[in-house]
């Protein structure tokens, strides 16, 4: 018999259940040690489409392919036990049509995804309802979007006139109607933001919206200070990895250079007969 704890990964459903009860907790992964580490602390983890900058340096989030994305949801997988995984769906994938959706959700679900996650307001209600009845729990995502940077653009900040935010509620009560379990709310006036919560039975995910919201998620390496210099507004650095990764090969590069690395107890001895 195994003397290994029963560790069970966290459902949609007890995610949902979370509303009105406890925050939810949320980051961005790509690979496996980074999603191992997560995995004791979150309640979901996100694929997001931002592994299109942080992992391979692209200026947006426009470029990264289905098939990218589904070979680092199986990592994120393989790197954990408990945390719910959550694949997003690339620009292109599911934007045509409702049957194009599925085969892509489909595709991410078959690599270990538990949900995916998709941008658009009212406009992707269809889909979105389309997906959730054949088996596919949706995160839906407004406000700011990234995937739309071209077409709002720039990323700029939502719901700050009385027209926009209208649009906002009205795109979250759709979405929300259609079956979205949850919905991201990115880039929001704060009241908007709250309202929506307040609003909907969906859970709500925040980032750079409102404290109000059911629960919060940014991309790890802004949280870690991986990011660079230039971070948005909303991201709160909790550490600064960039300057002790420095550090640390700085040291390393110094102890090559004047031969004090490897020392006798990292290398091999000859056996003795």
């Amino acid at each position: 018999m195994s003397v290994h704890p029963d560790v069970r990964r966290m459902t949609v459903p007890q995610l949902l259940a979370c509303k009105g009860h406890r925050k939810v907790v949320a980051l961005t992964a790509h690979n496996v040690s980074t999603a191992r580490i997560l995995d004791d602390y979150v309640d979901f983890i996100l694929i997001g489409d931002s592994t299109a900058m942080v992992a391979y340096g692209l200026p947006n989030t426009l470029s990264i392919t289905l098939e990218q994305i589904a070979q680092h949801t199986a990592a994120v997988v393989r790197g954990t036990q408990r945390a719910c995984v959550i694949a997003d769906m690339p620009f292109g994938s599911y934007q045509e049509s409702p049957a194009q959706a599925f085969r892509s959700a489909a595709y991410l679900l078959e690599h270990g995804a538990d949900a995916i996650k998709l941008e658009g307001g009212s406009v992707m209600a269809t889909t979105v309802e389309y997906l959730v009845s054949r088996g596919i729990p949706v995160l839906a995502h407004i406000g700011l979007m990234p995937q739309y940077v071209n077409t709002m653009g720039g990323y700029l900040a939502q719901g700050r006139t009385e027209e926009s935010a209208k649009r906002v509620m009205d795109d979250a009560k759709a979405l929300e109607a259609a079956g979205a379990f949850g919905i991201v709310l990115e880039g929001l006036a704060e009241a908007v933001a709250a309202n929506i919560s307040s609003a909907v039975s969906a859970l709500t995910i925040g980032i750079g919206a409102s404290v109000s919201c059911d629960g919060q998620i940014l991309v790890t390496e802004d949280m870690l200070g991986l990011s660079g210099s230039r971070v948005p507004k909303f991201v709160k650095r909790y550490a600064n990895l960039e300057n002790e990764m420095r550090q640390a090969v700085e040291r390393y590069a110094d102890e090559v250079r004047s031969s004090k690395f490897p020392e006798l107890q990292h290398c091999f001895a000859v056996k003795k007969d």
